[in-house]
């Protein structure tokens, strides 16, 4: 994913084929900006509101994810987001050429045990627990230097 940054238009494909596609730089206010197209584009598909927000907590977790950890660095390249909504579920494809998982595989996503001092809850590993909660199925593969977060979502 190279070249010049494709402009995201929200309102393309989405009521026809039921398709979005947005490419961002892995940069927090360019993440900001695809996900807050997401909103509108689910909002525009008549998903119920209380599921449009659990998909929004899952796909704001993942791409800070790629954003923080897969590159950690502003310049370092883009992120693609396919969203297809078909038949009462939503698929969602992340993709990227950043570092890979650790392993190569998803973290298992144990929720943190809160029953701690304020002052000893942990930094992060909230966002495994929250997408795997949330999204109905979670894959991850890496292919010729890509990762590929598979999400989907039974609305």
């Amino acid at each position: 994913m190279t070249g010049a940054l494709p402009v995201p238009d929200p309102a393309a494909g989405w009521p026809h084929g039921r398709r979005f596609t947005s490419v961002f730089r892995a940069r927090a206010g360019d993440a900001r900006d695809a996900l807050r197209s997401v909103k509108q584009a689910l909002r525009r598909a008549g998903i119920d509101p209380v599921r449009a927000g659990e998909v929004e907590i899952a796909l704001t977790e993942a791409v800070n994810n790629v954003v923080e950890h897969a590159y950690g660095d502003p310049d370092a390249g883009f992120v693609r987001m396919n969203l297809t909504l078909r038949g009462g579920v939503l698929k969602v494809r992340l993709s990227d050429t950043g570092r890979p998982m650790p392993g190569e595989c998803l973290p298992a996503g144990h929720p943190a045990n809160l029953a701690v001092p304020r002052g000893m809850l942990p930094e992060g590993g909230f966002g495994w627990f929250l997408i795997r909660t949330l999204a109905d199925d979670v894959r991850h593969e890496r292919h010729n230097g890509t990762n590929t977060l598979s999400l989907q979502f039974r609305l």
